[in-house]
């Protein structure tokens, strides 16, 4: 067997997951053997940190949904960021993530395990580089991760686009092939079940698809997506203090909570009752019942309303959201609305409200705080429940379609990405406003590492309110 590099793990400042990976690489800095199995665990757990980690707070800042009070974060809410803020964000991704996918894939080939633990190897490459892509626009992209290329080559972020959904096309394939699953215990989302990656690829085909804002597209994937919540990928946790739920190891164990809080914006949407910070904001109404996620979601402390990092959504064995059902129902929900019309947006949502009013995705929470009831047509046309102006059906259902996305995905990198790909429907798009000046910001960084090192960095550099190709 041939020797290879494992780039582990984790950058110290978004928080280490070693415990899942034990064994792995006793020595970060060494040159190491070790099998497919071990590097695919690598590369997920490099994914983990990119996906939920502070890539994704970063985002959710950039999106309205946290605030920054302190330190650092209160600079990230000014937009007063460098490029060298980007520096471990960049490194994590390309490195503890997407190059430890490729090694994953080129161990599995050199030693014929199989189409299944390739084709896995092949969707989780192409879900980095697209996330990848998502945020900074033009990047590396086919010889990103490769050792012996010092200065990978930067393409443009539609083709990009196009490339990653060629390659889960060819990863669909292969995980259709039946045979060369891995070894237990070496994929840490489904242990390597070739009927849920095949469904992720899907839902992910659909979610880049609706970057690009191509809706018919996104619509025919989703309906072959992720088609119950078994079937959803989430980032597994545990009790040991590193490798716990990412938001639990900010929140609760470094007390970050002095640094950033939830937004009021954030809140206000789902907070029922006379503390809620914007009370016009809030979703509820005759058919419509928050409370349950509200406090599954938040909890209120001394610095502002913070994660729930007690019994909910950032409590330190809860698994993380990555590819889900529920992202799948509402993409069908609005790309069925943008390309098919509105009873078939209107019929998604419901399933998606059907979902919820049974719980969803949401666990330790107080059954009769929870209430989801079927919307009619009529609760869209003017002086409806969702209606109380004068849009047309068809926009006042895509604004509750879009409102729903940017709450049910909160802690993702998604709301970011939405913010940005409807910015200009002020009609239906969800209000955030910038927190200093009259602009959201558009994209990353590229990184001053990058910068210094990478001949082929795009010049002029692109500013953070510049926005990527995708959403000019």
């Amino acid at each position: 067997m041939k020797r290879y590099i494992i780039y582990m793990l984790l950058l110290a400042t978004c928080f280490s997951c070693s415990d899942m990976v034990e064994g792995i690489n006793d020595d970060p800095n060494s040159l190491t053997s070790s099998s497919y199995g071990n590097i695919l665990t690598g590369a997920e757990v490099g994914n983990i940190i990119l996906q939920a980690g502070e890539t994704a707070r970063r985002a959710g800042i950039f999106a309205g949904q946290y605030t920054g009070i302190d330190r650092q974060h209160l600079g990230y809410s000014q937009y007063n960021l460098t490029t060298s803020d980007f520096d471990g964000l960049w490194y994590n991704a390309y490195v503890n993530a997407l190059r430890n996918a490729k090694l994953a894939e080129q161990v599995a080939t050199d030693n014929e395990i199989g189409p299944i633990t390739i084709g896995i190897t092949q969707v989780l490459q192409a879900y980095i580089s697209g996330t990848i892509a998502s945020l900074y626009g033009d990047s590396p992209y086919e010889e990103a991760g490769q050792v012996e290329i010092s200065d990978p080559v930067y393409q443009d972020q539609l083709e990009i686009y196009a490339g990653i959904q060629t390659a889960l096309d060819v990863a669909i394939m292969n995980l259709q092939a039946g045979t060369g699953r891995p070894l237990s215990g070496s994929e840490l989302y489904a242990d390597g079940n070739p009927t849920v990656w095949t469904q992720v690829a899907y839902t992910l085909k659909a979610r880049f698809y609706m970057h690009t804002k191509q809706y018919a597209e996104a619509y025919a994937s989703a309906l072959n997506g992720i088609n119950s919540a078994s079937n959803s990928l989430y980032a597994p946790a545990g009790t040991a203090a590193d490798n716990s739920n990412l938001n639990y190891q900010f929140f609760a164990v470094e007390t970050r909570q002095a640094d950033l809080v939830v937004s009021d914006f954030m809140a206000s949407l789902i907070q029922p009752g006379a503390t809620n910070p914007i009370p016009e904001n809030y979703r509820g109404n005759s058919k419509t019942d928050e409370t349950a996620r509200y406090n599954f979601y938040f909890t209120k402390t001394s610095v502002g309303i913070q994660p729930n990092t007690s019994t909910g959504f950032a409590s330190q064995t809860a698994p993380t959201s990555l590819v889900t059902y529920q992202e799948n129902l509402l993409i069908l929900a609005e790309a069925g609305l943008r390309s098919q019309g509105f009873s078939t947006g209107l019929d998604y949502l419901n399933q998606f409200r059907e979902f919820m009013n049974g719980g969803g995705y949401l666990f330790n929470i107080d059954a009769a705080n929870l209430k989801y009831q079927p919307y009619t047509t009529a609760d869209f046309q003017a002086g409806g429940i969702e209606n109380p102006g004068d849009l047309s059906s068809d926009d006042a259902l895509l604004r509750e379609i879009l409102q729903e996305r940017y709450i049910t995905l909160f802690g993702q990198i998604e709301p970011f990405n939405d913010t940005r790909r409807t910015a200009g429907q002020n009609t239906v798009r969800v209000p955030v406003q910038p927190n200093v000046g009259n602009s959201l910001p558009e994209r990353f960084l590229y990184p001053q590492t990058e910068i210094d090192r990478n001949n082929n960095v795009p010049q002029p550099i692109p500013d953070l309110f510049q926005p990527t190709e995708v959403n000019q």
